[in-house]
């Protein structure tokens, strides 16, 4: 069954371009040009991806992406930002995007991180199919708990909220505990494509997760750095 995408965008021109591309990929496309009517669409369907602009009338993004990461199903969010509205950009990721693309973005560039989002997700639901028989369905490491099912992140017993991608890294690293990753595998294995210029991406991640899970974020006891190589997960 093809991947169901829905596309919210008051920019009327822009939101027909992106179905007519994304339909060719043969995605099945709903479209809403504004934020109350995108919602309306999410409580009533089911998708795997959403494609929201931050700057809505009636429901701005940042809050429809704060209303769906605090709902039990997951759904990917690729966001539509301005060039000027960094903060926005970090709020968007921080309250659980899973990318986003800033405009003005070439349709090819869109299209590639579409793809990339739905070969991360296959790829994490491939992962999860075949490492079900040999992970436990609870992971603890020290006084930290991961449950991959619910989604879910304990430090001493207390709820540690993460974003979807933070989530993805530290499911990565404690399902391979000990081994060492670089920038460049952990982006194909936890974001689903390669690029030199996105490695940044992974410092900043991670920097943020020891500042969820770290006792001493500077001196960390989970999630290791490997000088001129890499990350690991300790042992």
């Amino acid at each position: 069954m093809p991947h169901k995408i829905l596309v919210i965008e008051d920019n009327r021109d822009l939101a027909r371009l992106l179905e007519l591309h994304l339909s060719d990929l043969s995605y099945r496309v709903d479209l809403a040009f504004d934020g109350v009517a995108g919602w309306d669409l999410i409580a009533s369907n089911r998708y795997d991806l959403i494609i929201l602009d931050l700057m809505l009338p009636g429901i701005d993004g940042l809050e429809i992406c704060r209303r769906l990461r605090s709902q039990p199903v997951y759904t990917a969010i690729l966001m539509l930002t301005s060039k000027s509205a960094e903060l926005d950009r970090v709020l968007g990721l921080e309250m659980g995007a899973d990318d986003y693309v800033t405009k003005p973005f070439s349709i090819r560039e869109l299209m590639a991180r579409v793809k990339a989002i739905f070969r991360r997700i296959d790829i994490l639901q491939s992962d999860n199919r075949t490492e079900r028989f040999d992970q436990p369905a609870i992971i603890r490491a020290g006084h930290l708990t991961i449950e991959p099912e619910r989604r879910k992140v304990s430090l001493n017993s207390k709820t540690v909220d993460l974003t979807a991608k933070e989530f993805d890294l530290l499911l990565h690293f404690a399902r391979h505990a000990g081994r060492v990753f670089s920038r460049a595998q952990l982006l194909d294995k936890v974001w689903g494509y390669g690029h030199d210029g996105y490695e940044h991406t992974v410092n900043s991640h991670i920097n943020r997760l020891r500042s969820k899970i770290e006792k001493n974020p500077a001196q960390p006891e989970y999630v290791l750095t490997v000088w001129g190589i890499g990350y690991k997960f300790a042992e």
